[in-house]
């Protein structure tokens, strides 16, 4: 078949789990700084073509909604197509290979750890150099709509952040179980695209993107404090995005397919091919 079924797709999960945890963790440093950097390019797309369009934003806010939302799965294409680790997603295929006892909890902390500030710090990176730097956000109309962006993010309370986190999070990680079904990269684009899409389109919060739309607000003058950004935002954002990932993706499809995607011989075998490659490439490279 040219696609996954759902209990093919459990499999595979587990495979991407045992694959990440056998990352070193300067390996998994990178990927996860390659993530980070990913996301923010997709925000910076979509905060410049957006960002350009005040009138059409006046006249029909709706539409600029759907293009910002079809822009920012840029990120994410990255991400998955050509090799990235993003916290967000991993707060459903972590805990997924928890479930199926083919991890620990010391494992996991490990992974999701690493993988945020990795996140974190490419996500400022491309906010500082490519946002900031560069100068394309620094006059009207981007200054203002990137001014605003930050703002009404910091504006909510905590309880409407945490929901909208698990709103973000439940469709990201449903857009990459639906990758993992298509076995091309048109039709890993396509999976990806819709939810993300979405999400966006919905005004949910992803704690990754706010990593990166926060900052260069808060760089461009925006009266943002780190309080403000850290405590109403960003913490709200990542522990809905921690339940989104756990309770909406990884514990019903365990529930689902559990007996199917079973820790196996094949899938440790796998682990193990994966990680003498490694261990191959870095003989090649020394």
């Amino acid at each position: 078949m040219s696609l996954a079924t759902p209990p093919e797709i459990a499999v595979l999960f587990n495979k991407s789990a045992a694959q990440k945890d056998a990352f070193s963790t300067s390996r998994l440093l990178v990927y996860s700084l390659l993530g980070g950097a990913f996301i923010a390019l997709g925000g910076l797309l979509a905060l410049v073509v957006t960002g350009g369009m005040p009138q059409v934003a006046a006249a029909n806010p709706g539409i600029i909604k759907f293009i910002f939302g079809a822009l920012f799965p840029l990120g994410l294409v990255l991400v998955v197509i050509a090799g990235a680790e993003l916290f967000t997603s991993d707060c459903a295929v972590i805990p997924f290979a928890l479930l199926h006892r083919k991890t620990n909890i010391s494992r996991l902390l490990r992974i999701w750890t690493i993988v945020y500030a990795g996140n974190f710090v490419g996500a400022l990176i491309v906010a500082y150099l490519f946002a900031y730097q560069t100068g394309i956000l620094s006059s009207g109309p981007w200054l203002e709509a990137a001014q605003k962006i930050g703002i009404n993010k910091t504006s909510h309370h905590f309880w409407e952040t945490f929901v909208k986190g698990i709103g973000a999070n439940w469709l990201v990680c449903m857009a990459v179980w639906a990758a993992y079904a298509a076995k091309d990269v048109t039709g890993k684009i396509l999976a990806l695209w819709f939810p993300v899409m979405c999400f966006v389109a919905f005004g949910f919060e992803h704690s990754i993107a706010n990593m990166f739309f926060i900052p260069t607000s808060m760089m461009l003058g925006a009266d943002i404090s780190m309080y403000q950004f850290l405590v109403v935002n960003l913490l709200p954002a990542t522990l809905g995005n921690i339940v989104g990932g756990v309770v909406f993706v990884a514990l019903p499809y365990w529930f689902m397919f559990k007996e199917n995607a079973a820790p196996s011989a094949d899938t440790h075998i796998a682990t193990n091919e994966y990680s003498h490659q490694m261990e191959a490439l870095e003989n090649q490279l020394n």
